[in-house]
């Protein structure tokens, strides 16, 4: 019996009444009554050593009207992920609250309340986070209709601009038969109470930190259209003179209902979408939504061997890509002005050079098939990569870092700035460059590999200060690793087919699949419920952009206000896989 197998009959045993099999078909992990989910959770974590919550994901199960919250815990030091599964009704969708033993929960939670109605008890900040908070219900429920429609079932504006109720009257007038939904709120008796909810947070925050000095606590936003904030995206902070005192992250400026979308399309029509997460990431977007689907089709462990290679070649050419971007606009933070960005971007554009020759598109590159990959690279492309892995790429690294790293500038601004321990770190479910300067060297690849990367030779980046620095370190530290992947992948990748069967008008068997990768920003994670027919019953995207926003009030408290930009610029968010 394996060491995931032991623990879960240990489970059972512990809680003979609050924890069963999941016996769904195509499921796995544990049903959890509701009322033992904080005992269990807690029994994982400090006496199984599964003290690493990274996924929780809400669902609508409108035909057994139930709505669910799935949980995925791993262990820090790595291996298979233990996954539970929380149900309640949905006339009353309760469910306690893990924040107090797992901070990372925090955005997730508020989340799964805010597109799926699922209203987390105990949790201390339960507003919404990408949508406003008079928006009509919870859109990813099965039943969520548009605010009304009229008889020719074209949907308002859900928005309510001035002047929506007198519109609603005249149609009425002319019998359009226009209909409220009973949960309607007048928009001119709606007063933004969620503003006054975040500001009085953020005071009680400041209380809680202040330095007991009688000066005024002044409360700025930083964004959500400020360049610094790298796109929309707020900072609400409060400030004693110059000092961090709280701060609140405020997104959603940008939300796109890319999961709702998910729901409706065919499962290959939603590779291209994958493209617009992370934009600087697309490949690796397409290897993790991919690998999530293979899963549920059983294709695991049949992908052609070529096409594994042009994966792993793929998404570790993103990799340096994502981190040459990263460092340059760091510096660019920093007030180095836009020159070290140009070096950077210089060479990212190299790189894109590949991407168009081999996908047709330089970012946008719908590379990934459910089975391998649409495209080979051909001879003239892999010349032009070899090229670049083995002479210029390391040389121009080499002088990067040379340029960079002993810089007073950025030596001065960065150490000690931005500080996350790593008990921190891992109860906040930080993910990548983040968690690993931490002194936790957690990477997917090594942990729970996937795909090939068992064959290649590297080390995992890790380093321990958990400032701004290190993070800034960490990058150029993967940067030299993927190389090292690259050379090993160029020299041994063998010839043969590039996809396993045709990937279109596919129907997934029943079931749930979790697909992650490990993405230049971190664990990125699939979620994916079929109902067994062509599209995905569920779609949840695990975003490390938007998770690892939840340490940055950790960071910041007690740093200058320019200090935040440089702490932001550090986490390395792209706003398209914050707010999806």
């Amino acid at each position: 019996m394996n060491e995931i197998a032991v623990v879960k009959s240990e489970l059972e045993i512990r809680f003979p009444d609050a924890v069963r099999k999941d016996d769904r078909e195509g499921f796995q992990g544990y049903i959890v009554e509701k009322e033992s989910l904080v005992e269990v959770a807690t029994a994982l974590r400090d006496d199984f050593g599964y003290d690493y919550l990274t996924s929780v994901t809400g669902v609508d199960y409108i035909e057994e009207d139930i709505l669910e919250a799935v949980y995925h815990f791993y262990r820090s030091t790595g291996g298979k992920e233990l996954v539970l599964h929380v149900q309640t009704p949905r006339n009353n969708p309760v469910i306690p609250s893990l924040y107090k033993i797992f901070h990372g929960v925090d955005f997730q939670e508020r989340e799964a309340w805010d597109l799926i109605g699922i209203k987390f008890e105990g949790h201390p900040d339960l507003r919404r986070i990408l949508l406003w908070e008079g928006f009509n219900g919870h859109p990813l429920q099965k039943d969520w209709k548009e605010a009304f429609y009229v008889e020719e079932k074209k949907p308002f504006d859900n928005r309510w601009p001035e002047g929506k109720i007198q519109q609603i009257e005249e149609l009425n007038k002319f019998g359009k038969n226009v209909r409220y939904p009973e949960n309607f709120h007048d928009p001119e008796s709606w007063k933004p109470e969620h503003e006054d909810l975040l500001y009085a947070g953020l005071l009680d925050l400041a209380e809680k930190t202040g330095s007991g000095l009688e000066t005024d606590h002044v409360v700025i936003n930083m964004g959500p259209q400020h360049p610094s904030t790298h796109g929309v995206f707020r900072m609400a902070v409060v400030v004693d003179g110059e000092t961090i005192t709280a701060l609140k992250p405020v997104m959603g400026y940008l939300h796109r209902n890319h999961e709702k979308i998910g729901e409706r399309n065919t499962y290959i029509q939603n590779i291209p979408y994958t493209d617009r997460l992370d934009y600087i990431s697309s490949l690796s977007n397409n290897f993790g939504y991919a690998m999530a689907v293979e899963k549920l089709l059983g294709y695991t462990n049949e992908i052609p061997e070529r096409a594994e290679y042009l994966r792993v070649i793929m998404a570790e050419l993103t990799r340096i890509s994502n981190h040459l971007w990263a460092i340059g606009f760091l510096l660019n933070d920093l007030g180095a002005y836009f020159t070290p960005s140009l070096y950077a971007i210089q060479e990212r554009e190299l790189i894109l050079d590949i991407f168009e020759e081999v996908t047709g598109a330089r970012m946008m590159n719908n590379y990934h098939r459910f089975g391998g990959v649409a495209k080979d690279i051909l001879p003239d492309a892999m010349k032009k990569i070899e090229n670049l892995v083995l002479d210029r790429l390391p040389r121009k690294v080499d002088e990067l870092d040379k340029y960079l790293t002993k810089s007073e500038l950025l030596q001065s601004r960065t150490e000690g700035v931005g500080v996350l321990t790593p008990e921190d770190a891992i109860n906040m479910c930080a993910v990548g460059p983040v968690l690993r300067a931490s002194g936790v060297p957690y990477d997917v690849r090594r942990a729970d590999p996937y795909s090939i990367y068992d064959r290649f030779d590297f080390d995992v980046a890790v380093r321990y200060h958990g400032d701004t620095y290190d993070r800034y370190l960490i990058r150029m530290d993967e940067i030299h690793q993927s190389l090292r992947i690259l050379q090993q992948a160029l020299k041994d990748i063998p010839e043969g087919p590039i996809l396993l069967r045709n990937p279109y008008n596919i129907k997934a068997p029943k079931g749930e699949a979790y697909g992650r990768v490990e993405g230049p920003k971190g664990e990125l994670g699939f979620y994916i419920v079929s109902d067994g027919t062509s599209n995905p019953y569920r779609y949840h995207v695990r975003s490390p952009s938007f998770i690892n926003l939840t340490g940055l009030e950790k960071m910041c408290v007690g740093q200058k206000v320019a200090d935040v930009v440089v702490i932001l610029g550090s986490i390395d968010i792209i706003l398209g896989e914050v707010d999806r």
